[in-house]
């Protein structure tokens, strides 16, 4: 039988869409943030010329420039002031996540509630400033052995050029925090979304005119499309996929009353990390191929040249680190978001139990078998679709849309957000029925 929620759900319409004020005040605000967001990747790096770095990136794209570039939403290929967009933040948030379940003292700091939080994400900030003003400083190293691409070389353009990416960076990740919180969605979700849809018209006309010119085959061009429909429709049933385990509650006495025992289930996503390991999976390979690719292209050791050859897009070292990082980020992050023994110990305290299952410890180990064995099909699932634009690419040439990184973002993101918008309406039908059954009292 379905939940109240559920039938709530089923009932939503423009109507209520129309009354929900503020989740429209949500929607405007969010994509406003957008906006802004996608006017500053227009916005060049000073002291650039803009032709001699648009050759020099026409014959980097290819590699790992242009996965880049997939995430920054094009403004790699303009050295915006948002160039490495939230890559460093990401990163940094990978290497407080590890180094908390490392420590017990960021450890004990997290279980503080909100106050320790907010200190988790302060150091992450701090961090972040840390990487992105390596990764900046790289790329200005790499611009300037550029022949060209630099007007006025020097310390000065060095200085400048990690000044304004460390502040485009900073600036994304405020702006990431404000659409959480008065906007719908996930904010550093929603603005690597914006970024790769905002380059799915330029490569959908990419791909068309390879198909014109005869460098693809109208055979391929259908088969891509196909395939593309296909990953869409196994990412939603893997991520809408769970494992239900059954929870009974006993009958209990309160003073004069017998409540009659109820079961319920214990949702278990097959895939609990979501698209997190996608992303910081990628986030840890950019950072060092990024330094790697401009650098090679100046005068870099001999092993900095080997190093972005090897970790070139499509290159099997780079698809092989790419799929350790998923798996492993697929159960470090399940980890982090889902703690058998507190389930376990919520349970008891409760009084629900698994049946055949002793309540305590044994329930907490039998959460942790079955999650530990979906979290495999789930990790499997991620890399299988992550790998399938690299093999496309580097077999094809086609652009990193076509296939499973971009599209699990673009998905999953959408299906977040999604949900939120339904939860708000779900909310605002419910203010509806406690405001009619008030007024109905009264006319009594």
């Amino acid at each position: 039988m379905a939940s109240a929620a559920e039938q709530l759900a089923k009932n939503l319409n423009f109507s209520t869409f129309a009354k929900a004020k503020v989740l429209q005040q949500r929607i405007w605000f969010t994509l406003a943030a957008l906006l802004v967001y996608r006017l500053g990747t227009y916005i060049p790096v000073p002291g650039i010329d803009p032709d001699a770095y648009a050759a020099t990136f026409d014959a980097a794209k290819q590699g790992i420039a242009g996965m880049f570039d997939l995430f920054a939403g094009g403004a790699v290929q303009r050295m915006a002031i948002f160039a490495l967009n939230l890559i460093p933040y990401i990163t940094a948030s990978i290497v407080v996540q590890v180094i908390t379940t490392a420590s017990p003292r960021l450890e004990a700091l997290k279980k503080e509630g909100e106050s320790g939080r907010r200190k988790l994400n302060q150091y992450t900030r701090y961090l972040a400033v840390v990487f992105c003003a390596i990764q900046a400083y790289g790329i200005a190293v790499g611009l300037e052995g550029s022949q060209g691409v630099v007007l006025n070389p020097g310390w000065f353009f060095k200085l400048s050029t990690v000044v304004t990416l460390v502040g485009g960076t900073m600036f994304l990740m405020w702006l990431g925090e404000q659409i959480t919180s008065r906007g719908v969605g996930n904010g550093i979700s929603l603005i690597i979304f914006a970024g790769i849809v905002a380059n799915l018209p330029t490569t959908i006309v990419q791909t068309l005119e390879l198909s014109r010119t005869g460098a693809l085959s109208p055979a391929w061009l259908f088969g891509i499309a196909a395939i593309a429909i296909v990953v869409i429709a196994i990412i939603v049933f893997f991520e809408r996929a769970q494992r239900r385990l059954l929870i009974q509650y006993p009958k209990r006495q309160v003073g004069n009353k017998m409540f009659q025992g109820d079961t319920s289930h214990l949702p278990l996503k097959l895939n609990t990390s979501g698209v997190i390991p996608v992303i910081f999976g990628s986030s840890l390979l950019l950072l060092p191929a990024t330094i790697a690719s401009f650098a090679a292209q100046g005068n870099a050791p001999q092993w900095v040249s080997v190093t972005a050859a090897l970790l070139g897009r499509g290159q099997p070292l780079y698809l092989i680190l790419f799929a350790v990082l998923i798996i492993f980020f697929s159960f470090f992050y399940t980890s982090i978001v889902f703690n058998p023994t507190d389930t376990a110990d919520n349970l008891k305290r409760s009084g629900g139990f698994i049946p055949g299952i002793r309540p305590g410890e044994r329930t907490a180990q039998h959460i942790d078998y079955v999650l530990s064995r979906i979290t495999v099909i789930g990790a499997l699932y991620l890399t299988l679709v992550a790998l399938i634009p690299e093999m496309i690419h580097s077999q094809l040439n086609v652009s990193q849309f076509i296939g499973g990184t971009s599209l699990l973002i673009m998905v999953t993101v959408t299906l977040d957000t999604i949900s939120q918008v339904q939860s708000h309406l779900i909310a605002q039908q419910y203010e509806g029925l406690v405001k009619r059954s008030r007024l109905g009292g009264r006319k009594r």
